[in-house]
């Protein structure tokens, strides 16, 4: 089982429109509702050039990467008071481990910044974690999903992935894995995907009949 994190496992995408509302404040301009939904899911320097394009800002690399550290501070002192668990996915992580099944945390978030999350989540919970940072290639390349499967000894074809997000969802699927999808901020399509309202939903028989 390979599970993203941010509004998958956790409402962190919450705590990221916090930290980029006053991202975008520091900049002195209000960050768009198109944006910020264009960013869910993305890996760090696509929502920074989102951000600068939105704002007006320049789109070169120093003035993005002052923005990714100002922002990951912020995220990180949130995390730190604690990340609320989306519904059932505490419940479900626990089913899993207890009946043995290999886990996996799959996100595009920076390793700094899960190691903190993981303080709520819970590090024991999973036999691997990949970072955003930690792949050359990160959502929607397929590289993230392909490189968890190998680390708990699958097949990409043999796993269920969980997600919330387009650019997730689309990486898991190019990874050849089945995918559970379950929307938090944004509408997902359901071609090509299980798609549940809540991981209240969910257990590991469900989980099961999903793979091949």
């Amino acid at each position: 089982m390979l599970f993203d994190m941010d509004g998958t496992l956790v409402d962190s995408e919450k705590v990221w429109e916090v930290g980029l509302s006053e991202l975008a404040a520091h900049h002195g301009r209000p960050l768009s509702a198109r944006a910020r939904r264009e960013m869910v899911g993305t890996n760090m320097s696509d929502s920074m050039r989102i951000l600068h394009l939105d704002l007006g800002l320049p789109v070169t690399r120093a003035a993005m990467d002052e923005s990714v550290v100002w922002l990951e501070e912020r995220v990180k002192e949130l995390f730190r008071g604690g990340v609320s668990w989306r519904p059932g996915a505490r419940e479900l992580l626990t089913a899993l481990k207890a009946a043995g099944v290999p886990l996996a945390l799959v996100t595009a978030t920076h390793r700094h910044l899960v190691d903190v999350a993981l303080l709520t989540i819970g590090a024991d919970n999973f036999d691997a974690v990949v970072a955003g940072d930690e792949v050359d290639q990160t959502k929607p390349h397929p590289m993230p999903y392909l490189t968890a499967a190998a680390m708990v000894g699958a097949e990409a074809r043999n796993c269920v992935a969980v997600e919330d997000s387009p650019n997730g969802i689309t990486s898991a699927r190019a990874a050849g894995c089945a995918v559970l999808a379950v929307p938090c901020e944004v509408a997902l399509d359901p071609e090509g995907v299980t798609l549940v309202g809540s991981l209240l939903d969910v257990d590991v028989d469900y989980l099961r009949k999903l793979l091949p």
